[in-house]
């Protein structure tokens, strides 16, 4: 970590320099080191900023607070995502990398969905793993030129489906495109979020890749 950052992280060099850089954001209760086997397996060579959240639910590291689960606290939410924003720019400068594609699980998908709404040139794109609508009035974002993957769970006892399309809704209003698969499985995730992640990846690479030559 370098001193002068203003969130625990890890910074993994790329060593593909055509991979975009990835913003790894945990769920309630993990760190920096939580989300980095994922991030390695979904983009192979990318430059990987694992962030840990600042907030604290007894003792557990997440991004935001709320007031019960499903209940956010929306003033702390866009606090701490311009917060997270800020370190994303710092970290940018500081490393040498382009805006980052945000992979966000749980807590961490939600704070994704907020940046994205309330800072969008802070990343490039997001998958959103697990992710409810964190705002309850959002701002107008433009989003044209963002590409989101979202990965909900069919059994998913926190996140109802209602919600997880309701926020795919609210990112394609805003001009995002939008690929939102419902994955057989509960909150956790599964080799199925990793699958559908490495052919998103690979597929909007591709299309960036061709769009340069």
């Amino acid at each position: 970590m370098s001193a002068s950052l203003s969130f625990v992280h890890r910074f993994e060099p790329a060593s593909r320099r055509e991979a975009r850089p990835l913003l790894l954001l945990h769920g309630t209760g993990g760190d920096e080191n939580d989300l980095l086997p994922l991030g390695r397996m979904v983009a192979p060579g990318a430059a990987l900023l694992s962030v840990r959240g600042k907030a604290l639910e007894h003792g557990m590291p997440r991004f935001f607070r709320r007031l019960a689960e499903g209940v956010f606290d929306e003033a702390d939410v866009m606090r701490r995502a311009h917060e997270l924003a800020d370190f994303v720019d710092a970290a940018r400068a500081a490393y040498g990398i382009a805006a980052p594609l945000a992979l966000g699980y749980s807590n961490g998908a939600n704070i994704a969905a907020a940046m994205l709404l309330l800072r969008p040139q802070a990343l490039r794109g997001a998958i959103l793993m697990r992710a409810m609508v964190p705002l309850s009035e959002p701002p107008q974002a433009d989003l044209s030129d963002k590409d989101v993957l979202m990965l909900s769970g069919l059994h998913d006892p926190i996140v109802p489906p209602a919600n997880g399309e309701r926020l795919a809704a609210l990112l394609a209003a805003s001009g995002a495109g939008v690929d939102r698969h419902v994955v057989p499985v509960g909150h956790r995730l599964s080799q199925a979020d990793v699958t559908l992640a490495q052919r998103w990846l690979a597929r909007a690479d591709a299309a960036a890749t061709h769009a340069t030559l």
